[in-house]
């Protein structure tokens, strides 16, 4: 048996994890996807722009500015999938102009990686406490009781966000060093 307040929790818990494979499967269709090699051409034009002079605190407030509108109720969720997508996306393009990635399962990167398990965590629990907030709105049920575990949320968020951001810095910085950088359009 569990009280109102596990029954909330047990709630939390379920969309945390629905909405953690709904971004995996979105992601994945987005690394599915067919992308012509002008396009790959124009987003690795506007990668390296972004990336060019970006350090640890740059790759944070990145992924930051991505995952806040994921709190938003309702919004975020879409804004969270789109984010999924697009992220998928980028993969299939930087595979268009470096074929030798082509053995990289897309999924490794986000699965199998730190910061990518970091990113994906933080992300779902924007998407998931947007889901939770917009059905509050509708349901018009009190937002007040919701604000601390969203404020808790949106730290635990920005925490795995900044230790994502070091690490992925510190993790390029080593391939750099080894030379494995050394692809062609990165």
């Amino acid at each position: 048996m569990f009280t109102k307040y596990g029954n909330v929790n047990k709630t939390r818990i379920i969309l945390f994890f629905v909405f953690l494979v709904i971004f995996t499967a979105t992601y994945q269709i987005g690394s599915m996807t067919t992308v012509s090699e002008e396009e790959a051409n124009a987003f690795m034009a506007e990668f390296k722009e972004l990336v060019s002079d970006i350090d640890a605190f740059g790759i944070f407030t990145h992924n930051l500015t991505i995952a806040l509108p994921m709190f938003i109720p309702g919004f975020g969720v879409a804004w969270g999938l789109f984010s999924a997508w697009s992220t998928g996306f980028a993969f299939a393009s930087i595979v268009v102009t470096a074929p030798q990635l082509a053995d990289i399962s897309p999924l490794s990167i986000l699965l199998l990686s730190p910061f990518g398990l970091m990113e994906l965590v933080a992300y779902s629990f924007g998407i998931s406490r947007s889901f939770i907030l917009i059905r509050a709105i509708i349901k018009k049920i009190d937002l007040m009781p919701l604000l601390k575990p969203t404020l808790i949320e949106i730290g635990i968020m920005m925490g795995l966000l900044l230790a994502g951001g070091y690490l992925e810095f510190y993790m390029i910085e080593m391939a750099r060093e080894e030379g494995l950088m050394d692809i062609p359009g990165l």
